[in-house]
């Protein structure tokens, strides 16, 4: 009964689809696939993020493909007034599903670190797409730095101040005229995080 149902349920999908696309065709209906596809893509993560929000403790997985699929229902469903935003939302909403497995569990802080580069990329994706930032190369520093930031504090993982700080510093010369200046960054990030270590090993207790 439920192979035959799902049968059913593919052919009337095709079915409809092949309708759109007709529609579209004779330009009776603009933007009639993309409307199919961003509510198939919302119905998935619908039943995903319903699997995670009743069970996050073993369905925990589900928000990362719960999320992914949002993103491209929002990427399907705004193609037609904002065509260049795609892969920010797909991004965005991968990275968003990162942190729900983190926040339905505290434990799982490795969660923060794909969340929030998948974020970060996001951000980097519109600027150079949307705006015609040929040269992001800043805020992706910046927004790594800022995820190792939230690692040290969301975790209280104090390894992580160290790639934290560097790739900030990092991201705020990139993002200025004087990105020459990495070049004398480098030692001093270098020595500086060798300096926090040592630092670190001495005060922890024998």
């Amino acid at each position: 009964m439920n192979r035959w149902n799902i049968r059913v349920w593919l052919g009337i999908g095709l079915v409809v689809l092949g309708l759109l696309m007709l529609l579209e065709r004779f330009g009776l209906f603009r933007g009639a696939t993309s409307l199919f596809w961003g509510a198939v893509f919302l119905a998935g993560a619908a039943w995903f993020l319903y699997r995670f929000s009743t069970n996050m403790q073993s369905e925990w997985w589900a928000a990362i493909p719960g999320f992914a699929l949002a993103g491209l229902g929002a990427e399907s469903l705004l193609s037609g007034i904002l065509s260049n935003w795609g892969g920010f939302f797909f991004l965005t909403a991968l990275g968003l599903g990162f942190f729900a497995v983190y926040f339905s569990d505290r434990q799982r802080w490795w969660a923060i670190i794909p969340g929030g580069v998948l974020v970060t990329l996001g951000f980097v994706a519109v600027l150079g797409d949307v705006f015609g930032v040929g040269d992001a190369g800043g805020v992706l520093f910046l927004g790594l730095g800022l995820t190792f930031m939230l690692v040290a504090v969301l975790a209280a993982l104090q390894w992580a101040w160290i790639p934290g700080v560097i790739l900030l510093v990092m991201g705020a010369l990139l993002g200025i005229p004087f990105a020459g200046g990495l070049n004398y960054l480098w030692p001093a990030a270098l020595i500086l995080g060798g300096l926090l270590l040592i630092v670190q090993f001495v005060r922890r207790p024998h």
